[in-house]
This record gives C-alpha cells, structure tokens and sequence, in this order.
C-alpha cells in the first residue's frame, strides 16, 4: 500500500490561540464513542495485517455527527484501538469537515488542502489553505483562517499557524470575531444612546520581526 506522509507545516509566521467556546459548550460529546464509518465510489485497499485502510474517489467518513469528506482518505488503527484518518482533497475541491455542537443548531465546520482526524486526541488537523467555521444555523458568528489550524473538540481551542499556504495576503493568521450581543435576540433593536457595535472585530496580529 502506498505510503500516504503527512504534509509539512509551512514556515511558521504567526501562532494564535483562540476559544470559539462561550463557556462549558463542546463539539457533540457523544460522537468519539460512535462507530467511524468510511464509504467511497472507487475501490481501495485494506490491509488487515498493518491495520489500514485505504479508500478512493467522494470518501465520506462519519462518526455520529462529524462528516469529513476528502477525495482519498487513509485510516489507521492504533496499537491502543483508536483511530487516525488522513484526508486528502483535490486541486479543485479541499477536504471538508463539519461537527454539531451541544448547543442545538450550532456546527463546527471547515475545510482545507489535507486534515488529519485522531479519535484519540480529538484533535482534527487543517493543512492548507485551512478554514474554520462557527456556525448558529446557517449564519457565521466565529471564523479563523491560517495556512494550518489544530481544532481541539473537547476544549474548542484552535492552534491557528500562518505561513505560505494561508489564504490570506501575506501568509497571515486570521480571526473573526463577531460580537455575542449581535446576534441575540434583544440586539435587533439599535440601542437608544451610546457607540454602536461594529458588525465584526478583525484581529490581524503583525508578523514577528
């Protein structure tokens, strides 16, 4: 079976830390004690002995909520039972990911060139052009963008790298925050007196010198 290796981290520029979570709300608890499940259009490998499991052409693997999509993906098995995925996508079409969170109607989702997915760390991975996404319906209210992202989903902390591979001008890291009092319900009314809210807040961190 052919060696799949883990794409390398682009020069490191700039490293964030930031917490989508607005207090003990996680991505879906339940879904790391769901069976993973991987289906694809085009035949692939499994090699018993080692392990691994090889799959071709529309993957979709899914456990419980989370549904990652890639055009290859490459599944491991730990010695200890947990799992690794790494995902591969096209020059036409990055690997995708979404996740419910406990918060009803809220979703984690993001997409990149590669992604790797351990079911042991609970850690999911964006290499390339990364992207990540929180979501309440289907309105944006957080976003982070970076040449790679580490989302850790028990904690929803993001490790946010920039780099070559960012999709932004520069190489830059990226964070969007949208304020919490814009999109409550109470917030549809503009405010008698005072400063307006912005509609977002943009941090673009300078580059080390």
């Amino acid at each position: 079976m052919k060696n799949l290796p883990r794409l390398p981290l682009p020069p490191l520029t700039l490293l964030l830390i930031a917490s989508l979570a607005t207090g003990p709300v996680q991505a879906e608890k339940g879904d790391r004690l769901k069976p993973l499940v991987v289906t694809s259009d085009r035949p692939g490998q499994a090699d018993l002995a080692n392990h691994r499991t090889e799959l071709n052409g529309d993957v979709i693997l899914t456990q419980g909520t989370m549904v990652l999509r890639a055009e290859r993906v490459d599944v491991r098995e730990t010695p200890d039972g947990y799992y690794q995925a790494y995902a591969n996508g096209t020059a036409a079409k990055q690997v995708s990911f979404r996740q419910s969170r406990d918060t009803p109607g809220e979703f984690i989702e993001g997409s990149a060139d590669q992604l790797e997915y351990d079911t042991r760390a609970d850690t999911v991975r964006f290499v390339g052009k990364a992207q990540v996404r929180r979501l309440r319906g289907t309105q944006v209210t957080d976003e982070v963008t970076g040449a790679a992202i580490i989302y850790d989903k028990r904690t929803e902390v993001f490790a946010v790298e920039g780099g070559n591979a960012s999709p932004n001008t520069g190489g830059r890291s990226r964070l969007v925050l949208m304020p919490r009092a814009a999109s409550a319900p109470e917030a549809a009314e503009p405010a008698a007196s005072g400063v307006p809210l912005k509609p977002s807040l943009v941090l673009q961190p300078r580059k080390p010198s």
